[in-house]
């Protein structure tokens, strides 16, 4: 039986590569794996350590601005696990990051709540 077991990577562009980078680095505490710029390309790829994963951030020239909010067909969210998410809402707001309010899931009774980078890409902690 063919079955995916986890995922591997998930892939993001960005507009402007240096403000993501801090972005996700900085702000989000996320380690780098690797970084390369393909000039013939005119991009950078960053590799960045989630968990057992990764998430890629590419920077190409001219990339089109989302079309819209996540009803969007593609990707919705990218979601984040955390041990402790009032405590990850503190010190996003604590780096002017806007953050929605916490909110409990209906379904699992675990603390999640939504912000956003800087391409406008929702991103959400959820309670690990």
């Amino acid at each position: 039986m063919l079955t995916a077991a986890k995922i591997h990577h998930v892939a993001i562009i960005v507009s402007d590569y240096q403000r993501s980078k801090r972005f996700y680095t900085e702000t989000l505490g996320l380690k780098i794996i690797a970084e390369a710029y393909r000039a013939e390309r005119q991009s950078y790829k960053l590799d960045l350590k989630v968990g057992d994963g990764q998430l890629e951030l590419f920077s190409f020239p001219e990339t089109p601005a989302r079309l819209t909010r996540p009803e969007a067909c593609g990707l919705r969210h990218l979601a984040f696990s955390v041990k402790d998410v009032p405590a990850f809402i503190d010190a996003l707001r604590g780096r002017g990051v806007p953050v929605e309010d916490m909110r409990i899931d209906e379904y699992t009774g675990k603390k999640f709540t939504f912000f956003r980078d800087p391409d406008d890409l929702p991103l959400e902690v959820y309670e690990d």
